[in-house]
């Protein structure tokens, strides 16, 4: 018998179909992966099954019970617990308070009680979890694993995990994979929604493809591989390889020397960085997720107070420049934050509006031409295949991938001597993704230099010239992408030194 059978499932917003008839069967003791392309459907379906959307139609079976969910309190007294990519945390609160956070406890709490249930359970899935240790001191790593804990201290069988490794090391993300495989075998069903086929291959039991809101196929992950999936994920055959192009290395385009900066607490989260950017390299930035990687964007594109230090472009210090002045140098910044109409794009403004608030200072005159900026628009919508209604329609009823490439490609169009880009496929399918790599790789081709911040370990290695490790603002180690490895950049992202890692030098 399936654990969760989930039949006939259609989901509509006003004329968008974002599910169409879609089937899901996930058994006792199964990692089930659900693939597909930004807009396939997959997060509507399992915020379902979680109870933060109700079916239009369709059916869903929990041990062969039909079930209707009108909230998520009636998801989780289900046994379905569901990690969010974004963690509901307070991070002032300890592991344990955030546990029995929203409970029905009763007056009085049994604190000996409380804390021998929780380390029961950490021991029995094999969680690393001090109860007493308050979240804003925990790692992105220890979090993910309190989030799994808390699901099921509140009795939780059925585990979602949408994007789980976004921002983990590879060190982390295998820690996860022993949690997710010690669930299974103690006969917990384990939904597991990712980009990354890698994983999917080294985790997964069966894998759920779905293509336009639609079912295309469930498959056994031993009857399958990367190339079958992503055919299944995209409708057509796609090369997954990620070029690296060879170019000869130009001039040095950028050099930072010594550069501290500090926070808004006056804390210092850049300290003394030391590293050199040149014409026609991709140099790889990789991190956990608040190592500085933003501070250093943000500090080079004038956007960020610099306390001490140099950044020298062209021979030219930029400290203390505006980042108008920064941008007529030839400075051009993708920065793909979380929010990604916080910065850069405005919301209300369709495609046009927000290509000439880029360039509308360079117009002569009083009146602005929108004639260049319209076939502008076109061009980048035929290149990047932006799905929108049209070039007049507003940005903020795009979807986040399509958002972001209305923001590579205005970026890309200022023809930049240097190129900063962070995360610019965040959240981005597979298909899309690869679309972003060979933009990159032809701006190096021209003689651009980039600066790239990624999440993904496996894509840095195939992409980049050289990658800088940052750790807690510090650089532990700058490489050669195609002589190092995911565990040494692991490591390094961890705080380990180069000293400490044989063949980890700098270059």
């Amino acid at each position: 018998m399936s654990y969760i059978s989930m039949e006939g499932i259609t989901k509509t917003f006003g004329r968008v179909v974002a599910n169409n008839n879609v089937n899901l069967e996930v058994k006792f003791g199964e990692i089930h992966a659900l693939l597909g392309e930004n807009g396939a459907g997959k997060s509507t379906l399992v915020n379902m099954l979680s109870g933060i959307y109700t079916p239009d139609s369709g059916s869903i079976f929990i041990r062969g019970k039909e079930v209707r969910f009108s909230s998520p309190r009636d998801s989780i007294a289900a046994g379905i617990g569901m990690i969010h990519q974004h963690f509901k945390l307070v991070e002032v609160f300890t592991a344990k308070e955030n546990i029995i956070l929203g409970q029905r406890i009763g007056l009085f709490l049994n604190e000996k009680g409380l804390t021998a249930r929780i380390k029961e359970l950490a021991a029995r899935y094999e969680l690393e979890v001090d109860p007493e240790k308050k979240v804003y001191e925990m790692s992105v790593g220890e979090k993910q694993t309190l989030e799994i804990l808390k699901v099921l201290y509140r009795g939780a069988n059925i585990l979602i995990l949408d994007e789980p490794t976004a921002v983990l090391t590879p060190q982390e993300t295998e820690k996860l994979f022993v949690i997710m495989r010690k669930m299974k075998d103690e006969g917990c069903a384990v939904i597991f929604i990712t980009h990354k086929l890698n994983e999917v291959m080294a985790v997964a039991d069966r894998i759920t493809v779905l293509r336009k809101g639609e079912t295309v196929k469930t498959v056994e992950k031993g009857a399958t591989s990367a190339q079958e999936l992503t055919e299944l994920m995209v409708g057509r055959p796609v090369d997954l390889r990620i070029k690296r192009l060879e170019t000869e290395k130009g001039r040095k385009v950028l050099e930072v020397k010594d550069l501290r900066v500090l926070n808004e607490e006056g804390v210092e989260v850049l300290r003394g960085l030391n590293f050199d950017l040149f014409a026609g390299e991709i140099l790889g930035v990789a991190g956990i997720a608040g190592s500085g990687q933003r501070e250093l964007c943000e500090a080079i594109a004038g956007l960020y107070p610099v306390k001490s230090g140099e950044i020298l472009f062209d021979g030219d210090n930029l400290v203390g420049k505006t980042p108008r002045e920064i941008i007529t140098k030839g400075i051009s910044m993708s920065f793909i934050p979380e929010d990604r109409l916080g910065m850069g794009l405005v919301a209300s403004m369709n495609m046009v509006d927000n290509l000439i608030l880029k360039q509308y200072q360079n117009q002569k005159g009083i009146f602005i031409d929108r004639k260049p900026a319209v076939a502008k628009a076109k061009e980048i919508i035929k290149k990047l295949d932006i799905q929108t209604p049209g070039i007049d329609h507003p940005i903020r009823q795009l979807s986040g991938g399509n958002i972001q490439k209305v923001l590579l490609g205005r970026e890309l169009d200022s023809n930049p001597t240097l190129l900063i880009t962070a995360y610019p496929v965040r959240g981005l399918d597979i298909n899309a993704s690869h679309t972003i790599y060979d933009l990159l790789n032809e701006e190096k081709k021209k003689g651009v230099a980039v600066l790239f911040i990624g999440e993904d370990l496996d894509v840095l290695l195939e992409l980049c010239d050289r990658i800088m490790v940052l750790s807690r603002g510090e650089i532990t180690g700058i490489l050669d992408a195609a002589k190092t490895t995911k565990e040494r950049l692991g490591l390094l992202m961890l705080g380990e030194r180069n000293g400490k890692l044989e063949g980890a030098e700098v270059v």
